[in-house]
């Protein structure tokens, strides 16, 4: 199994709270031959099997790959079916056990118990140990009050239009398989101000943890998609987030980009790893230029995308062999 160490880190600046996709367009016609090269996915598993390899810690993600639309359940809960080539990706949350439980069925195998929770028979189940992590208690001072505690009726109804905005962008399951790629970092350089799963007191006043991983940069930095994926949404002034960018990455695997000063990308964009999607910029609840990089899972739990970057990188390596980067 998989540990990845435990993470802490100085804030220097503050993030907000966040909260049929197109397919990528057909190769212009050409006339001469195209080479095909990087990575070629093994075929699916034509029997009902099980493999799983990530970053098994709080707030990390593994890919699994089972038999083509089997039934999987994490922890006893149904997660979804794997894809026609046999994926599914799973995550955990920053509270997660000690351990945690798969389980896949054949497909058209899963009823439901009297309890209201899925079963699968027959099935397979692994168990895995998750890494547990320690997190700091970070305090910011210095942001605008109404972006903390807001109470203006005006700024209220605001931030209601844009929840409701956030919650349709999360909804995205979309039927691509940009998780594969694995994930490179989206901003260059920088200093790593703020990480992942540190409770919060904003302006003396106690907060929910921060899901984010922030990266202070120049203002006008470029930044890059980490994978291949769907744009879900693209706001330029959001109460909280200021510029603010999601991306699924397939099975409604969700980044998030917050405080941009720019949004050069629109909902239901198609793009690549490394493609430009805005600048970055302070705009929102931040008392600093930085990028706030987010994560999220079918729109249920919160991951840290500083660990995907290692985990997606282990699960290629293992699951799609040595042609994988």
């Amino acid at each position: 199994m998989r540990a990845l160490a435990g993470l802490a880190a100085l804030l220097l600046v503050a993030c907000a709270a966040a909260e049929a996709p197109a397919q990528p367009e057909a190769p212009a016609t050409v006339e001469y031959p195209i080479e095909v090269v990087g990575p070629v996915n093994p075929p699916p598993p034509t029997t009902l099997t099980l493999r799983c390899a990530g970053a098994f810690t709080q707030g990390g993600i593994a890919l699994c790959r089972t038999l083509p639309n089997a039934p999987v359940t994490l922890d006893g809960a149904h997660i979804g079916n794997a894809d026609a080539e046999g994926w599914i990706v799973i995550g955990f949350t920053r509270e997660h056990g000690a351990e945690a439980v798969v389980t896949v069925g054949a497909p058209g195998a899963a009823s439901t118990a009297p309890n209201g929770r899925q079963r699968l028979s027959p099935g397979l189940v692994q168990t895995f140990d998750i890494a547990p992590r320690e997190f700091d208690v970070q305090r910011i001072n210095g942001l605008p009050q109404q972006t903390v505690t807001p109470d203006d009726p005006a700024v209220l109804a605001r931030i209601q239009r844009e929840s409701a905005l956030k919650q349709a962008g999360f909804q995205s399951q979309a039927n691509i398989e940009g998780f594969l790629d694995g994930f490179i970092r989206p901003v260059e350089g920088g200093t790593v101000t703020g990480r992942w799963g540190n409770q919060r007191i904003l302006n003396g006043t106690p907060s929910t943890p921060h899901f984010g991983y922030d990266i202070a940069v120049p203002e006008g930095t470029p930044i890059h998609a980490p994978a291949a994926g769907v744009v879900t949404l693209a706001e330029s002034d959001m109460h909280y987030e200021g510029g603010l960018v999601f991306i699924d990455h397939g099975q409604g695997l969700i980044t998030m980009y917050l405080h941009m000063s720019r949004v050069d990308v629109h909902v239901g964009d198609t793009l690549e790893q490394g493609q430009v999607i805005g600048a970055v910029g302070s705009r929102g609840r931040a008392t600093g230029p930085h990028l706030c990089w987010r994560m999220k899972l079918r729109n249920t739990q919160q991951l840290d995308p500083s660990v995907a970057i290692e985990g997606l990188a282990a699960a290629r390596r293992e699951l799609l062999g040595e042609s994988a980067r």
